[in-house]
């Protein structure tokens, strides 16, 4: 097992126990049931960026995880609304019925709708940062990320794209995914620098080259995947006539052009060495994954 797979496991593992503590406290009741369904299952990769770039400053897990917690909160939530009938109506997730399916369209809005408060209850809690400002601050910057600024903008954006005159340009589809895709990794990213009290910039350098390269990896796999293997449906932007980086570059554009991304996240961060090292392989991971 390589640095980032190792580190990797670390991180979710923590960051599942975090989520678990909270949801604990929470009521016995279906939506609960609901939100732990949620939470369990994913790659944990957007809490992996919030422990390891804080590392990378000298900050350990035990003080990231809170932090890291949030994150999958919050993108837990994105993909339960955006499993609804009313969005993609998606079955799947992750290998598994998704919420919607599982109880009913009401608790899956609730159990959305929990995940995103818990979210910024994890960052006003003081375990989360002892320095209120620094609490704040992390509040502020993931509301811009996950809102009207940022992943629901791109989610908007890419419904009106599904019923508009003409498909959009290859800057547009990189506008959008910016917010639907790239805020919340952009987030991730740099939130253990801010945790740390250190500059964000070439976090922020990192994973905003990262989250590109994310979403032409997720374009590659609806295109050319295994249904079985991403423990999702494939095909769907084909067959809703959506243009993605596939249509518009080709198979092997896109490839190229995700390298290309992949490389401009390492160079990032380069002033890290050897401390960085793990970052990198995610970087690898990202475009090489099967799901």
């Amino acid at each position: 097992m390589n640095r980032f797979h190792r580190r990797l496991t670390e991180s979710a593992a923590a960051v599942q126990g975090r989520l678990d503590l909270a949801l604990s406290r929470l009521a016995d009741v279906p939506v609960v049931d609901a939100m732990r369904w949620a939470c369990h299952g994913g790659k944990g990769l957007r809490g992996f960026l919030v422990t390891e770039g804080a590392a990378l400053y000298g900050v350990p897990m035990d003080r990231a995880v809170t932090a890291a917690a949030a994150i999958e909160a919050l993108h837990a939530y994105s993909l339960v609304h955006d499993d609804l009938p009313c969005m993609d109506d998606d079955a799947l997730r992750r290998g598994r019925p998704t919420v919607h399916v599982k109880w009913d369209q009401a608790v899956a809005v609730l159990a959305g709708d929990a995940l995103q408060s818990l979210a910024f209850d994890l960052l006003a809690d003081p375990a989360c940062h002892r320095d209120a400002a620094v609490r704040v601050s992390l509040i502020g910057s993931l509301a811009r990320a996950a809102g009207a600024q940022g992943m629901v903008l791109g989610q908007a954006l890419d419904i009106a794209a599904e019923s508009a005159a003409t498909p959009l340009t290859l800057t547009q589809i990189e506008a959008l995914q910016a917010g639907k895709t790239g805020a919340l990794i952009r987030w991730s990213g740099e939130a253990g620098a801010l945790l740390a009290g250190a500059d964000p910039a070439p976090m922020a350098r990192y994973a905003t080259a990262l989250g590109l390269a994310f979403q032409i990896a997720d374009d590659l796999l609806d295109a050319t995947g295994d249904a079985a293997a991403m423990g999702k449906a494939a095909g769907k932007d084909a067959g809703a006539g959506k243009a993605t980086f596939v249509s518009l570059l080709g198979v092997e554009g896109a490839r190229a052009r995700a390298r290309a991304l992949v490389d401009e996240a390492c160079e990032a961060l380069a002033s890290f060495g050897e401390r960085a090292e793990a970052l990198r392989g995610c970087a690898a991971f990202v475009v090489e994954r099967d799901r």
